[in-house]
């Protein structure tokens, strides 16, 4: 049994399918392994026995019975403590929302649910959200798999951890400025992060309406189609034998996303591209002057909407929260409404000189973090390190985010070190064929 927790979602799931594996003993499996685990308390906030059980139960009926509702019916998954579970609580990491338990799931829970994924439980996650590092004091901080002693990445630090260290057969997080994909590159996974007002954001605790988004942490490309497809209630992409890379072209995009690389995270880039290119991929340079403006609004759109939606509950108790996630809410307070206008306006012209400058190719590649994850101790200790690491670490992903986009981030075979691919907005399956496609020629 306990190669079933190395497994892909896919792969339980066609286990399912045959026979050959039955629900209840792989959410069996997956619970004990958790519950066995010394890091337990870190990666998850609250395991639901009870609920991964009953609904086990149920999908290994539908499977002895022909009935299965999806690929992954039976699969277990965890979830980010920022989505609504009925009858468990759902802190998003705060003190701010202590012993909050929501009566109804969340959207994509109820639907994930309804398509006989297996909820085992929600995961720590960086306070409400509004951090790349993954660092938590106030509740707690999961690992990083690669390097206990470092930030695991965030915000969607424990839904990584969870299936990285073998605990969750897929995670789901959330990404307002990279916080599926960061945590996913540091801990070796494939992050998915959807386009802005495709998945719905209904029960799921706020950070910045504009940006957030809802997407998968996978240890495959398939199993994020499949996540992507079962969160809206439907099977997603067929993304099994992806075509090869010969007639693809990449923007290898070198305004911003090339530069304060780190050495490990360079080297682990160039190698990449030259393995596309021997795949067949033609890549091209690619200069977007427009990003840098883009980049310079980024403190009015992300803070000004955060503390506006959050002002009144962080004042009410300003004293229970980390002082660095404090700071960086308290910083929208600089900026007027009429600052916030029009920088929308701005970035609505940056996003058109973007949409025209990418329209020739298939993707456009960065590396998904300029860092590696960095030591915990020294983030704790030096507020300035950890300011320009936070701000740093969410740099090349928060390009997607002010762009509009869908992007994925899949792991390069260099532990930490992630290629992200920058979609088109709404074309998730046709990124995730592409994905599939770099996927193999990586592997």
């Amino acid at each position: 049994m306990h190669e079933w927790l190395k497994m892909t979602a896919a792969e339980l799931g066609r286990g399912i399918e045959a026979g050959e594996i039955d629900p209840i003993d792989l959410t069996g499996c997956y619970l004990d392994a958790i519950d066995a685990h010394p890091l337990r308390d870190r990666i998850y906030t609250q395991v639901t026995h009870e609920r991964a059980l009953a609904e086990a139960e149920a999908a290994s009926q539908r499977a002895k019975l022909g009935l299965r509702r999806s690929a992954l019916d039976g699969v277990p998954i965890s979830w980010k403590d920022l989505f609504d579970s009925a009858g468990t609580q759902t802190e998003a990491g705060s003190d701010l929302l202590k012993g909050r338990v929501p009566e109804h799931d969340a959207r994509v829970l109820a639907n994930a649910t309804s398509m006989g994924t297996v909820c085992l439980g929600k995961t720590h996650m960086s306070e409400l959200a509004f951090s790349g590092l993954g660092l938590n004091p106030v509740k707690a901080t999961p690992p990083c798999v690669n390097d206990e002693d470092a930030a695991p990445g965030g915000s969607s630090s424990g839904a990584a951890a969870s299936v990285a260290y073998g605990l969750a057969a897929c995670g789901i997080g959330s990404d307002t400025g990279g916080s599926v994909r960061i945590p996913s590159a540091w801990n070796n996974l494939v992050g998915l992060k959807t386009t802005s007002g495709r998945i719905s954001l209904e029960g799921v605790v706020p950070l910045c309406l504009k940006f957030d988004t809802v997407g998968p942490l996978a240890r495959s490309v398939e199993d994020a189609g499949l996540m992507l497809g079962l969160m809206e209630g439907t099977s997603g992409p067929d993304l099994r034998n992806p075509p090869s890379l010969k007639g693809c072209r990449f923007a290898d995009l070198r305004s911003i996303a090339w530069d304060d690389l780190e050495p490990e995270v360079a080297a682990a880039h160039v190698e990449t591209l030259g393995r596309l290119k021997a795949a067949g991929a033609e890549i091209v340079p690619l200069e977007v002057p427009q990003l840098e403006e883009a980049m310079g609004l980024s403190a009015i759109l992300f803070t000004t909407e955060a503390y506006g939606l959050w002002k009144d509950v962080i004042e009410a108790s300003p004293d229970v929260m980390f002082a660095e996630i404090l700071e960086r809410f308290r910083s929208g307070a600089q900026h007027s409404g009429a600052d916030y206008v029009a920088a929308w306006a701005k970035l609505e012209q940056c996003r058109m000189a973007w949409d025209q400058a990418v329209s020739g190719f298939d993707g456009v590649l960065t590396p998904t973090c300029p860092i590696l994850p960095p030591n915990m101790e020294r983030l704790h200790s030096d507020h300035d390190y950890y300011v320009k690491a936070n701000l740093l670490t969410l740099r090349n992903t928060r390009i997607g985010n002010l762009m509009g986009l869908c992007a994925l981030s899949l792991p390069t075979g260099k532990a930490s070190c992630g290629l992200q691919i920058l979609g088109h907005p709404d074309c998730e399956e046709a990124l995730l064929r592409i994905g599939a496609s770099v996927e193999l020629a990586l592997s």
